[in-house]
């Protein structure tokens, strides 16, 4: 143990993380710190081992091969480290702590988390909303909801809900598209992030290869928010247009519905042992997505087939 004196643990977290994720930039934003505090910490590190560790490379930075079975090691102890500090947070049955795509907290769960906490009041949630898919297993995360395929090598994916689109306006726009068709004059709302595009639902409703004119964003809750503001047509999805649907708020006019192969998953960490937190909020939220969809099927007739 007294080797590591001769050595700043922030260092080696650094070496650590750039040979795992492979560049500067990465550990910077795993870390949390700036790409030249990385940088310098590695140059550092080097110095204090006394150890080349890296060439940069066309395919970022590339391990040497006298550093391959030290960076292997590091990330071993960092990852007995992390168990170690997450099973200390977990055993607190009080705190459950769920990562989740902004859009789907801001636009559905947020909305409902309120009968969570009136259900369960010993339980306190701590949500972290971020795009970036958190391993559980390499966190104090406890649980994710994403949106995916399904597939997370080394992780355990439950299928929540299978994702559908449809387009979506503000009540003045509907009223003026008969049939599907008449997209083809009327503004359109794209989610230039989105993991499908218009022409996935183009093609289903038979209109294959037309296009439409468009206004795209970079946001999914940016896209609802122009269609909420009369600005177009959105291809939205079950959850995120749900509750605005359902105050009437937006319409969606004509399906059909169309599968995307994408889902909403509960993501947690293979083999994790059962928690009683974990599986109380995984039944509310199984229970309360099913019934918004119930509410979601009787404000859009075409979606109930979907529900059953």
């Amino acid at each position: 143990m007294m080797k590591l004196n001769l050595v700043h643990l922030n260092g080696l977290r650094a070496l650590e993380a750039v040979g795992r994720l492979g560049s500067l930039q990465a550990a910077a934003n795993e870390l949390g710190v700036s790409v030249g505090a990385v940088s310098q910490q590695v140059i550092k590190a080097e110095e204090q081992l006394q150890l080349h560790c890296f060439e940069r490379t066309s395919r970022g930075m590339v391990a040497t091969d006298g550093a391959v079975p030290v960076l292997a090691r590091l990330t071993a102890g960092f990852q007995h480290l992390n168990d170690a500090v997450a099973q200390a947070l977990r055993s607190d049955e009080t705190v459950l702590t769920i990562s989740v795509a902004p859009v789907f907290a801001a636009r559905w769960l947020v909305q409902r988390i309120g009968t969570f906490s009136e259900r369960f009041p010993d339980i306190r949630l701590r949500m972290e909303a971020t795009d970036r898919l958190i391993d559980p297993s390499a966190s104090d995360v406890d649980l994710c909801i994403r949106v995916g395929r399904g597939h997370w090598p080394g992780l355990r994916a439950e299928l929540l809900l299978e994702q559908r689109v449809y387009p979506v306006c503000a009540p003045a726009l509907a009223a003026r598209l008969q049939s599907p068709a008449d997209l083809i004059d009327m503004p359109v709302v794209e989610d230039a992030r989105a993991m499908f595009t218009w022409d996935l639902w183009l093609s289903a409703a038979g209109l294959a290869g037309q296009v439409c004119t468009r206004h795209a964003f970079s946001e999914a809750s940016l896209c609802l928010d122009a269609a909420l503001a009369g600005q177009g047509v959105f291809l939205a999805w079950q959850t995120i247009a749900a509750h605005h649907l359902q105050q009437g708020q937006l319409v969606a006019p004509f399906g059909p519905a169309v599968k995307t192969g994408l889902g909403h998953y509960l993501v947690s960490r293979e083999g994790a042992p059962r928690s009683g937190k974990v599986e109380a909020f995984k039944r509310w939220l199984r229970h309360a997505l099913e019934a918004d969809m119930a509410r979601l099927g009787d404000a859009v007739p075409f979606l109930r087939e979907d529900i059953a």
